[in-house]
């Protein structure tokens, strides 16, 4: 029976240390590969491989600083060779996810070259960067400490990777945001026309005219862009048929608005930004309204509907409802982008063109 005891205190005494021998070894050693490391044959490999790694990327016109999290931060030239010693560090680390912010173009050549070789990267909005280290706490704003925040906003949001343009489609945004730019210009010299002196009005006037021309080689250039690919002829003759969209509203949803024809019609307005959005808290109901997507999709929509108020039966009708009903005409004519934009998606999405007896019910 003492025998028995003693045996028993033994067994009890062997489970403490073992209790103990393993609380040690938590205090040093990772939890997540724990049971590796007590068996005695987990190594450091081992540990790099199953980590995920995030990276983040913060581009400017002659740097790229990179840091990788968990890891350390360097930075290269933003070049080809640059772009190849970047591809050599991500490899070692197979990382889980890059992400990059939207740099005004400067991001797209990494981009590109990340996409090709395979790596998983996502371009994400620079205000989205902004809010996110602000709840973090960092207030300070550094290229290095930008880097560091795209890695933990990669960490903690990991953003889906969504597929890239491919060369067609950026030749065409290209040419978009040319034309633009042109628009643009060419209605800041009209205005300065306007109220110039003699002495510069001839070479005003020399500008303008230059400028109509380039807009109008624009308007040709994208044109033919679209008819030399037969799967942007068919939505483009799709879309057209539909009584006030024109070449403008065309061109940028076959550009700017990829999704068009694949998304539901609540996600196409939220992401082009034309879904009400609810301003509420607690007992309080605030306005609803429409805020963020994407801006030049937006500005040719809401020309569009300007013209579909007029001319399209199916619009017209839907304006003049709302209006005898007391909305407001921004609300409205917002509320018709919105009827728009889901006709032009049911009929890419069915490869319907128009037809008013059958969009009425839409």
């Amino acid at each position: 029976m003492a025998g028995n005891d003693r045996r028993g205190i033994r067994v009890r005494i062997d489970a403490q240390e073992a209790r103990a021998s393993i609380e040690g070894t938590r205090k040093v050693a990772c939890p997540l590969f724990f049971p590796r490391i007590l068996q005695g044959w987990a190594t450091k490999e081992d540990m790099m491989t199953n980590t995920p790694v995030f990276v983040g990327i913060d581009v400017s016109k002659g740097q790229l600083d990179i840091a990788l999290r968990p890891g350390g931060i360097l930075s290269v030239p933003n070049n080809e060779t640059g772009f190849a010693q970047i591809l050599e560090h991500l490899k070692a680390n197979s990382p889980t996810l890059v992400v990059l912010e939207a740099t005004g173009g400067l991001e797209i050549p990494l981009t590109g070259t990340l996409a090709a070789a395979g790596v998983p990267v996502v371009v994400v909005n620079p205000r989205q960067m902004r809010d996110f280290a602000k709840a973090t706490g960092k207030l300070a704003k550094t290229d290095a400490l930008d880097a560091q925040v795209l890695a933990q906003f990669a960490e903690v949001i990991r953003p889906e990777p969504r597929p890239l343009p491919d060369d067609q489609t950026q030749r065409l945004a290209a040419l978009l945001t040319r034309r633009r730019q042109l628009v643009e210009m060419l209605t800041a010299e009209k205005n300065r026309l306007a109220s110039a002196r003699q002495p510069i009005r001839k070479n005003l006037r020399a500008h303008i005219t230059w400028l109509e021309r380039a807009l109008q080689q624009a308007d040709t250039d994208m044109t033919e862009a679209i008819r030399q690919s037969p799967v942007w002829r068919e939505k483009d003759e799709l879309l057209r048929s539909v009584p006030g969209v024109g070449p403008v509203l065309t061109t940028t949803l076959l550009a700017n608005l990829p999704e068009l024809g694949t998304l539901t019609h609540k996600q196409l307005a939220a992401l082009v930004g034309v879904a009400p959005l609810n301003r509420d808290s607690g007992t309080r109901r605030g306005t609803r309204t429409v805020w963020g997507g994407r801006a030049h999709v937006r500005t040719a929509l809401y020309m569009a509907a300007i013209v579909a108020a007029r001319f399209n039966p199916v619009i017209r009708s839907f304006y003049r409802r709302l209006c005898a009903a007391g909305k407001a005409k921004k609300v409205v004519l917002v509320a018709c982008m919105r009827k728009l934009l889901t006709i032009l998606n049911a009929m890419l999405k069915h490869h319907t063109p128009w037809h008013t007896d059958a969009i009425h019910h839409a």
